[in-house]
């Protein structure tokens, strides 16, 4: 006969596993846990977005800032003005009014304004095509990238795992502010400025509803449209899976290139910024690196920007290479060196480079070199000369 404590312990197991199959998807959200906090994010059902009308009370919310502290309403009580920024890494528009928004920080932190910005976009709505503007994406990881390179003097605040707090505010593109009073009343709501181009707009509006709630007054002006990239919402992540099965569709070739053909690759007679890497199937971080720079096509090809993949394995190996090349879905322009001397071709490349590979180049129309390097790359470094070359730009 069966113990009956055996048979209740092992129903008690059951139902609490059940549980956790079961728990609501809040719970799959990231912790403060004793290793810090770690970003979690989840596609949210599809729906409607409303934006708060002007009079509500500010939504409160519980987001981490960059150092993994959880922060809310609470933590800026004292101020009289609230700012609250809801922007995103990728978006041009945003990147372009980084600088005013550290300006107008500085300028009224000691008038009793609070400035805080609240990245809306989930790393999950994001297409690759949507990066072009951008050295980095929109995780957790990647906000903590952007704000130490641009120096931020406010808090940046992460709203990918569930949106909770873009959602309750309706934050519609970015950046998209909403100004609360003492009391965390919406004043207003809208644009920073009217000017979305890099170092052309004094945040003019912003300030008008600043300077009103601060003296007292109606805001003259409470809502304004908002131009900029739309939110990226985590439902979007099936744009995202239609495009990647797009890709993985793409016919891969593999041509032949001997010595005249790699002179006339590194003339680039094109109107293309030319990402070229040299390669071999053998080389452990040229495999490892491989996919990234693949990533980057997929990232910027929309715009003036090519990557080339010259390998410069064995011709007797060709279809090992092809093999690599369709399994890493690279549908790029890629060459195998036809020639046996490698040494002639270090020196076609570059008579500055030893040998050592990967070999890796960026390339300006009629060939001259604005970034080379040997061995494994800093692919945040790569990314940043490749964006902020004027053939690519990160604003508009």
């Amino acid at each position: 006969m069966i113990n009956k404590k055996i048979v209740f312990l092992f129903s008690a197991l059951l139902i609490m596993f059940s549980s956790c199959k079961e728990a609501d998807k809040k719970q799959a959200i990231a912790q403060d846990t004793s290793e810090g906090f770690v970003a979690n994010p989840v596609i949210i059902e599809k729906r409607e977005v409303v934006t708060l009308p002007i009079g509500s009370d500010g939504p409160d919310f519980k987001l981490p800032n960059l150092k993994g502290e959880f922060m809310s309403l609470k933590d800026f009580e004292d101020a009289e003005v609230l700012v609250l920024i809801f922007t995103c890494n990728h978006c041009p528009t945003s990147q372009a009014y980084e600088t005013r928004m550290i300006e107008f920080t500085k300028e009224y932190k000691d008038k009793g304004v609070a400035v805080v910005a609240i990245n809306s976009a989930s790393p999950l709505g994001l297409m690759y095509a949507e990066h072009s503007w951008s050295d980095v994406g929109d995780s957790y990881e990647d906000m903590k990238v952007r704000a130490k390179h641009r120096g931020f003097n406010f808090p940046y605040l992460y709203d990918g795992d569930l949106q909770e707090a873009s959602l309750a505010y309706g934050a519609m593109a970015t950046p998209h502010i909403f100004i609360l009073d003492k009391e965390r009343k919406l004043r207003y709501q809208g644009r920073i400025d009217a000017d979305q181009k890099q170092g052309v707009g004094k945040s003019e509006d912003l300030i008008q509803a600043v300077e009103e709630i601060l003296a007292g007054k109606e805001v003259t002006n409470p809502t304004t449209k908002s131009i900029g990239c739309s939110t990226k919402w985590s439902w979007k992540v099936e744009n995202s899976k239609a495009i990647d099965e797009e890709w993985a569709k793409r016919e891969v070739i593999l041509n032949e290139i001997d010595n005249e053909g790699v002179k006339e690759l590194l003339v680039n007679n094109t109107e293309k910024l030319k990402l070229i890497n040299v390669w071999a199937t053998w080389c452990g971080p040229c495999v490892r690196e491989f996919p990234d720079l693949v990533k980057l096509q997929r990232m910027y090809g929309k715009k003036d920007f090519q990557f080339v993949s010259l390998s410069v394995d064995k011709m007797e190996i060709k279809d090992k290479v092809s093999k690599f090349l369709k399994e890493e879905q690279a549908a790029v322009e890629n060459y195998i060196y036809s020639q046996d001397d490698l040494y002639e071709l270090v020196e076609l490349v570059d008579p500055n480079w030893s040998g050592a590979l990967p070999y890796t180049l960026l390339v300006e129309p009629g060939g001259e070199k604005v970034y080379a390097y040997q061995g494994p790359f800093d692919m945040l470094e790569l990314r940043r000369a490749i964006v902020d070359h004027d053939l690519i730009r990160r604003y508009r």
